[in-house]
Parts: structure tokens; C-alpha cells; sequence
């Protein structure tokens, strides 16, 4: 049987979000309108300045995305798509990317979950030995283009939905020793459903659940890893 490790990719893995790289570069292309940034700019600005949360930034990214994706060509967002992550995917945390290294050693099965498309997922995943990606999937419509509906979407909102198909469809994998990373109170669902959480560079709410729930806390700073 072989084990499992499930690891929360924009924030966790990837030193930014990769919606939020996609969105700015389709903007900067003429795919998106440039008023598109108008949709989250106070959300950024609130986040910049420690007055709102991060995650209140990317929902409001993820609205402006759904919003603008309708119409667009799979074409031209797969093309952005590679491009973002040909110029950003070395952008990983060292401890995550050596976690995943040393996993791999150890035959475990490694899973990626994200907020992302699918569609440049799977490229920035392939580069870190990943053996299932899970991101949002957004349904194509007639000539190739984009409806802007999104399929399946209470999976990718209850990470700890993955996990149970994961498992469902997986008979040789086992729970046993499962790992899970996440960095928000998005993941806690996950990290309950795993038998070793870790809490990676967490915000508050997450770093306070862990607390009370004894679970590992690790945080990386500059070039620094710190185990708390």
C-alpha cells in the first residue's frame, strides 16, 4: 500500500498564487480588458497594507477571472498559461520543494490541490514530480471558448472531498502515515483528514487552529526554516 501526501500548491508550494500571475499576465496581453484590475485592487491594496487578508485578494481575483474567462479562446489562456509558468516556476519555498523531493524517496504519492485552472496546473505540477493534480476546472463551450461555469466546484472548495476520492478511487493507497501541507483556514479540512498536518507560513487562523490542535507549524523566512 502507498502512502499519501497532499500539498496546497498558490501560497504553499508556489511563492504566490498562480491565478493571480495568470490573471495579471492575461490583463498585460490585451486578453483581459485592463479595467479587469479595477475588480480586486482594493482587495490587493487592503492586503498590501495589513488591513485585509490575503485570502479576501485571491477570491476577488478568482470573481474578476470567472467574470472575464467567458469568451476567451483555450488556445490563448493555455499560451499565457505556459508562459507564466516557463518565467515563474522556480518561485517554490525551499522547504515544501525538498519536502516533496524527499517524499518521492520514500514512494509516497504526491497530490496537488489549488484554487488555479487545471490547464497550467498540470505544467507547473509536472516539474515537481506531482502524480495527481486537482485545481478548477473551467468548462469549454462551442468553438473552443470558455462558458466562464466552472465544473465540479464543491470539490475544489472542500479540499477534505479530494482527499475522500483520492482514497475512493485509489484502492492501493492507504491513509496510514498521510501527510497534508496547507497555509490557510481553506486547508483545515484537509489537514483533519490526514494523519500528519502540517501548517506551512500560515495566516492567523489557521496558525491559531493549529495551536489548539498541537499541530505542526513550520515557517519559512528569507532562507530561514523555522520549526515551531
Amino acid at each position: 500500500m502507498q502512502k499519501v501526501a497532499f500539498f496546497d500548491i498558490d501560497g504553499t508550494v508556489f511563492r504566490s498564487s498562480l491565478l493571480i500571475e495568470l490573471v495579471d499576465s492575461l490583463i498585460k496581453g490585451g486578453i483581459f480588458p485592463e479595467e479587469a484590475r479595477e475588480e480586486f485592487s482594493s482587495q490587493k491594496k487592503a492586503w498590501q497594507n495589513r488591513e485585509g487578508t490575503y485570502e479576501a485578494y485571491v477570491y476577488a481575483v478568482i470573481r474578476t477571472y470567472m467574470k472575464y474567462i467567458k469568451g476567451v479562446h483555450y488556445g490563448e489562456l493555455a499560451d499565457v498559461g505556459r508562459q507564466v509558468v516557463a518565467v515563474q516556476s522556480r518561485r517554490v519555498y525551499r522547504y515544501t520543494r525538498d519536502l516533496i523531493k524527499k517524499l518521492k524517496t520514500e514512494d509516497y504519492y504526491i497530490v496537488a490541490i489549488s484554487q488555479s485552472p487545471k490547464t497550467m496546473l498540470d505544467d507547473f505540477c509536472t516539474q515537481y514530480g506531482f502524480d495527481k493534480v486537482y485545481g478548477r476546472y473551467y468548462e469549454i463551450g462551442p468553438q473552443d471558448r470558455f462558458t466562464g461555469v466552472v465544473t465540479d466546484e464543491h470539490l475544489i472548495e472542500n479540499k477534505a472531498n479530494i482527499l475522500k476520492r483520492v482514497f475512493d478511487h485509489n484502492p492501493d493507497l492507504t491513509p496510514e502515515d498521510s501527510i497534508a501541507v496547507g497555509d490557510t483556514e481553506g486547508d483545515i479540512t484537509l489537514l483533519e483528514s490526514v494523519a500528519n498536518p502540517i501548517c506551512f507560513n500560515p495566516n492567523q487562523v489557521l496558525y491559531g487552529h493549529a495551536k489548539r490542535m498541537k499541530w505542526e507549524v513550520v515557517v519559512e523566512r528569507k532562507d530561514v526554516v523555522y520549526f515551531l
